[in-house]
Formats: structure tokens, C-alpha cells, sequence
């Protein structure tokens, strides 16, 4: 049974066309990651998921549950990490995490257990009296993170987790996500950071303008282009071509370089085949 599986979802504002009919299906376990850049759909996509937004059309289930029609029941497996943190700032870390547990029903016991658990989880146990306001970003972008696992969700949704932070915080919260991942919890992320969906997801998905222009693994979709990239640049501006091997992209490059053209060899990473698939930047 899928995870997370979503058919003909559509979302219009009036005339405007958030989602136009995406279908995509995540596997127990998985990690699956929306790419794309703002505007494109991917935050949409889990307010609708998470019963934020209602949808115009099409269908959602998590784990068999009819997301729209069980709203309840589906909410139960979900957990939710929001691109804005609201935490109550004035609160400990601590009360923090009761409210969230009391208020999906989970006795005081319980949430001292888990929350001890996930504290020590995400380096946050010496914190876990000191008023939220007193934390740093990434500590308080790490408490989103075990907040929205207190209930042992199945499904956690991770809406851009780590934007406005610096790469090497953003680069811890990355070790989280994967331990996260590695103890059988599905995930949902979005992102328009290209690294970060390269390093993190099984598979990924190009949403622009509310249309998957295609998914597949990162390694995949890089592989459709080639292996190696040359970037020549032109008064035009900047042009890049794709091969196989190295040893074609130096051929191609010697060829451009007795022209006085100004050449780079590199590997061919998942920016370009963004760019190549849906022929923007993210």
C-alpha cells in the first residue's frame, strides 16, 4: 500500500491555477521531494495535504485513508514542520511540546517520554526549560522538527525546513531529516534549494507553475543529460552542453578554446536538469 497518494489534484484561486491536476504516489519509508521554484505549487500542495486548504478536485489518500472524506483519522498519521516557526516564543521548550502532545491526546506521561526522547534525538535536552525566544533558528527549526513527531506520525511533512538558514546549520538539519527517514517515517519535503533535494530524496519531482513537468531519482535525472557538462560563455550569455564521458566534453571544449571562448568542465548536477526539464531556475 502507498504511503501518500495523490490523483488529479487541482487548486484555482479564481482564475488563477494554483495545482493543475498532479498525481504522485510516495512508497512507506520513502523520501520524495517537490522541487520547484516560489509560486510553483509545492506549498499548496501540503496545506491541501495537511487539511490547511481545501482542494477544487481530485483525491488524496495516506495509507489507504481518505484524506478528504477521514480528515480525522488522516490528520492522526501526519506530522507537520510549516516554512514559518510558530512556536510560542514566550513558552519553554518543553511546554511546547505538551501543548502539541495534549492536543493531539497523548497523556502528560507520554509526552515526557517521547519529548525526552526526541530532545536528546535533536540535541535540544539541555535546552528543554529555556524559553523558546532564547533559542538560535536551527534550534528552533530542530524543535519544529521532534514537535511534529511527538505523536509518532507515519507521514511527516517538512515544508522548505531549513529556508533563511546558513549552510552549515541547514547542513545538520540534513542529518536529522536522514535519521528521521532511516527509523521507517515517510516524508514529504518541498524545497527550492537544489542541493538539498539532490543529497536528500529517493525521488523527485519538478513543479512549476502547478504542473510535475517529470520525477524520477536524482541520479536519474541527472543521467538523461549525461555525465559531464561544458559551460561556455558567450556575449550572448551563458550556454551549456551536455556528454557522456569527459573525454568528449574536453574534445568539445579544446574545440571551443582555440576560439578565445571562456570554458568549464564540470559534472552534471540536478540544477541543470531542472533547468533542462522545465527550462527555468529554480
Amino acid at each position: 500500500m502507498d504511503a501518500v497518494r495523490v490523483e488529479n489534484l487541482v487548486k484555482r484561486y479564481g482564475k488563477i491555477e494554483a495545482l493543475r491536476g498532479i498525481n504522485f504516489r510516495i512508497t512507506p519509508g520513502e523520501l520524495f521531494a517537490l522541487l520547484g521554484p516560489n509560486g510553483a505549487g509545492k506549498t499548496t500542495t501540503i496545506r491541501i495535504l495537511c487539511g490547511l486548504t481545501r482542494p477544487t478536485a481530485g483525491k488524496a489518500y495516506f495509507y489507504g485513508v481518505d484524506v478528504f472524506q477521514r480528515p480525522v483519522a488522516a490528520k492522526k498519521m501526519a506530522g507537520l514542520v510549516p516554512q514559518t516557526i510558530n512556536l510560542d516564543l514566550e513558552l519553554t521548550v518543553f511546554e511546547n511540546l505538551l501543548i502539541h502532545g495534549l492536543l493531539f491526546g497523548l497523556s502528560k506521561n507520554e509526552i515526557s517520554q517521547q519529548g525526552r526522547q526526541l530532545l536528546r534525538f535533536a540535541e535540544l535536552l539541555e535546552r528543554k526549560n529555556h524559553k523558546v525566544r532564547t533559542l538560535s533558528g536551527g534550534m528552533r527549526r530542530r524543535l519544529l522538527i521532534i514537535r511534529a513527531l511527538l505523536h509518532r506520525p507515519r507521514i511527516l511533512f517538512l515544508d522548505e525546513p531549513t529556508v533563511g538558514l546558513d549552510p552549515h546549520i541547514r547542513r545538520r538539519l540534513w542529518g536529522l531529516i536522514k535519521r528521521i527517514q532511516q527509523q521507517g517515517t515517510t516524508i514529504l519535503l518541498t524545497t527550492h534549494y537544489i542541493e538539498e533535494a539532490e543529497f536528500l530524496a529517493d525521488r523527485v519531482a519538478f513543479l512549476d507553475e502547478g504542473r510535475f513537468i517529470t520525477e524520477d531519482t536524482p541520479q536519474a535525472l541527472i543521467a538523461r543529460l549525461g555525465e559531464f557538462a561544458v559551460d561556455v560563455v558567450r556575449e550572448k550569455g551563458l550556454e551549456t552542453k551536455y556528454f557522456p564521458n569527459r573525454e568528449e566534453a574536453e574534445k568539445f571544449a579544446l574545440t571551443l578554446a582555440e576560439k578565445a571562448e571562456t570554458v568549464t568542465i564540470r559534472r552534471v548536477n540536478l540544477e541543470d536538469a531542472f533547468v533542462y526539464f522545465t527550462g527555468r531556475k529554480v
